[in-house]
């Protein structure tokens, strides 16, 4: 049962502005922009007031620590480098809290968060045996700038790497707006009269996104489905699906037990989960074996995560107050799937191994926003309209068609890690072609599919960082294989003979 208070508590004067409408098929669907004016309480900031819009049009943009490890952290200091992994996103939330509240200017925040990540770095440096952290992979990853956002009304999602130390101005890097494959031509949307009524990037009920240009009609959207390669002589054209439902609301948690184990509130952003019941930041691999599962088969206790989708109703869920909820930005009704088909798929130039038990996998990057698009490859699209997927833009969907996103995992594997230290390093894409990079082995590669009903007039957002304001572009999802052996082998045989297999 969804855990809610719908009540608006600590708001008075709250206002809806509809700031753009679309006509759908005969029926409507608007982008509202919710503004709310604090009551006074100090409680407020858990609410729409966290984010006040003083630094409208700007975030913070840090370098991604934990994409810039390469190798083998070593296994005595890999507790500490996760803690300071999680370290450096509690710096970064607080920094864009309190730039946003006005607590101090933005130089003056960034310049306190760049000397504690300096001595965070130092720390993670001397646990890692690299004396002092001075050392070629933590030099340079300390300073943070901000990131001007364009306002919104312009075109596209386009974003400007800006300057804001020391006064040095330097070329705005665009990114995002150009994300669409032949796709909304920079977010064109209809009805934006009321663009200008949204201040920068000061949208939605927390303040903090999303805008009115995150969202566009996928009427308006050209056809831009990548067309998957032709299964050859060696290939494997089956599929096999694991039934695990759609999660619970006792099970979500802000942890990522992938990228931030042993710290609570490691994603800052609350996920929904389904097959394994044990899944939090001190999860390990006999916590998961040992745990219950949501599956259908009780042999896959897998773990199966995403950040939740929330409704920008201005109603309060159970977390309102909470870091990871509203206190960091995430409010709203969170919207429970539709349905989550969990799907495994062959390779179209080799028959599939078998996944090693405990293999971690993430698709997608929840830093998206301000880390650029390389590892971006979550998609949203709308029933009816799959063959138009959008990374950077939330879509519209018409009357009687339901809201999907679509996460292809990484179909290929080094053969001998279950993880890398960014996480990222031990699986790959497969190419244009269907075959995986030298030195890869194909594996069951996961498309995970979740649908949930029409949001209607209600504008809504997926969780995220706080300083990645609720972009569409940010969405991930992320994977633990704990199958059993034996249903492993059940689904490499299924996809290796071509059979189209449910479990």
């Amino acid at each position: 049962m969804r855990q809610q208070t719908h009540k608006r508590g600590r708001f008075k004067n709250k206002t809806v502005a509809i700031v753009a409408a679309l006509a759908l098929g005969g029926g409507g669907a608007a982008i509202i922009t919710a503004n709310a004016s604090a009551s006074g309480d100090k409680d407020s900031s858990a609410q729409g007031g966290a984010v006040s819009a003083k630094s409208a049009g700007g975030t913070i943009s840090c370098p991604d620590v934990s994409q810039k490890l390469s190798g083998d952290v070593p296994k005595g200091s890999q507790s500490q480098v996760a803690k300071g992994l999680g370290e450096l996103d509690n710096q970064v939330a607080t920094a864009y809290q309190q730039m946003n509240k006005g607590q101090a200017s933005g130089n003056e925040v960034l310049s306190k968060l760049n000397e504690q990540r300096q001595q965070t770095l130092s720390q993670m440096g001397q646990a890692m045996g690299q004396g002092g952290g001075q050392n070629a992979q933590m030099q340079g990853m300390a300073d943070c700038k901000m990131q001007q956002v364009a306002q919104a009304g312009q075109q596209g999602g386009q974003q400007q790497q800006g300057q804001q130390q020391g006064g040095d101005q330097q070329q705005g890097q665009q990114q995002g707006g150009n994300q669409q494959q032949g796709g909304d031509q920079g977010g064109q949307q209809q009805g934006g009269e009321g663009a200008n009524d949204v201040p920068g990037n000061a949208g939605g009920q927390a303040g903090n996104g999303p805008a009115q240009n995150d969202f566009v009609d996928i009427t308006k959207v050209q056809p831009n489905a990548k067309q998957e390669p032709q299964v050859q002589g060696n290939g494997s054209a089956g599929t096999f699906t694991s039934e695990c439902g759609v999660g619970e609301a006792g099970l979500r948690n802000s942890d990522n037990v992938i990228v931030a184990p042993g710290v609570s509130n490691g994603a800052h952003h609350m996920h929904d989960y389904v097959g394994s019941d044990k899944n939090d930041a001190f999860a390990n691999n006999q916590t998961f074996e040992q745990g219950g599962t949501s599956c259908a088969n009780q042999d896959d206790k897998s773990t199966y995560y995403w950040p939740v989708v929330r409704s920008q109703d201005g109603k309060d869920e159970a977390d309102a107050d909470q870091l990871g909820g509203g206190q960091e930005g995430n409010v709203g009704t969170i919207l429970t799937p539709k349905a989550s088909k969990i799907e495994f798929k062959g390779n179209a130039k080799s028959k599939v191994t078998a996944m090693p038990k405990f293999l971690r996998i993430i698709t997608g990057d929840a830093k998206a926003f301000t880390n650029g698009d390389a590892n971006a490859n979550a998609s949203w699209s709308c029933s009816g309209f799959e063959d138009r997927q959008l990374t950077d833009k939330y879509p519209l969907c018409p009357q009687g068609s339901d809201l999907l996103r679509t996460f292809d995992f990484q179909g290929c594997w080094d053969g001998k890690n279950i993880d890398s230290a960014n996480h990222r390093d031990h699986v790959k894409n497969a190419g244009a072609d269907g075959a995986c990079p030298q030195g890869f082995k194909a594996i069951p590669q996961l498309v995970n599919t979740i649908s949930y009903e029409n949001p209607g007039d209600t504008p809504f957002a997926v969780d995220g960082f706080p300083e990645q304001l609720h972009k569409p572009i940010t969405d991930h999802d992320d994977f633990i294989n704990v199958m059993s052996d034996d249903l492993m082998k059940k689904a490499v045989d299924c996809i290796n003979s071509g059979q189209q297999c449910k479990n």
